[in-house]
């Protein structure tokens, strides 16, 4: 039996997210579907390293498979899947080295043929600076900044997602800021 819902209601995600639950492989694909791209987008901005995001987005979506039966559904699924995903690079980041790679920041879009060579330059060294800042954040600063600032989730979502309160999340993305802030201040 395929699955055919209309995309994106709550209704649609919820008797997804059930069915999933029941052992039904065709709605979980639709799932891993509808949020793989935004998982991956997470893992790539939280590792900076697309093969190693792509591990983590498939390891965490293998996990929501075997954890779905006891997915409660307090939260949206879509704030437990960030959860796994967040939790899964949260891993990789602190069994990492110490010295972080310094390719942390997505590779530039091509400069523009009318940009001098100088910008282009100047360019590739921020985003080198700006890569160097972020390798040096904890863990658990850079996810938080990540979810807040590149993702966009509320203060109240990052908590819920990384499993921390309310206050503790705002003293990391504060850090996060100060810290980038200080690191990128010749830059301005």
């Amino acid at each position: 039996m395929t699955v055919r819902a209309p995309q994106g209601t709550r209704t649609d995600e919820t008797l997804l997210v059930v069915r999933a639950g029941e052992g039904d492989e065709e709605a979980f694909e639709v799932l891993v579907r509808r949020h793989s791209p935004a998982m991956l987008q997470l893992a790539i901005r939280l590792l900076g390293d697309r093969a190693d995001a792509e591990d983590a987005v498939q390891d965490a979506f293998v996990s929501a498979w075997r954890k779905l039966p006891e997915f409660r559904r307090d939260a949206a699924f879509s704030t437990w899947l960030h959860r796994i995903v967040t939790n899964r690079c949260l891993n990789r980041l602190r069994s990492r080295r110490p010295a972080a790679a310094l390719d942390t920041v997505p590779e530039q879009a091509a400069p523009d043929h009318q940009a001098s060579p100088a910008r282009a330059v100047e360019s590739r060294a921020a985003a080198d600076a700006l890569a160097r800042a972020m390798a040096d954040l904890s863990p658990e600063q850079r996810v938080c900044w990540v979810l807040r600032e590149m993702q966009g989730l509320s203060y109240e979502s990052i908590a819920d997602t990384v499993g921390i309160s309310l206050q503790a999340v705002r003293g990391r993305v504060f850090r996060a800021r100060r810290s980038l802030t200080e690191a990128m201040s010749a830059w301005r």
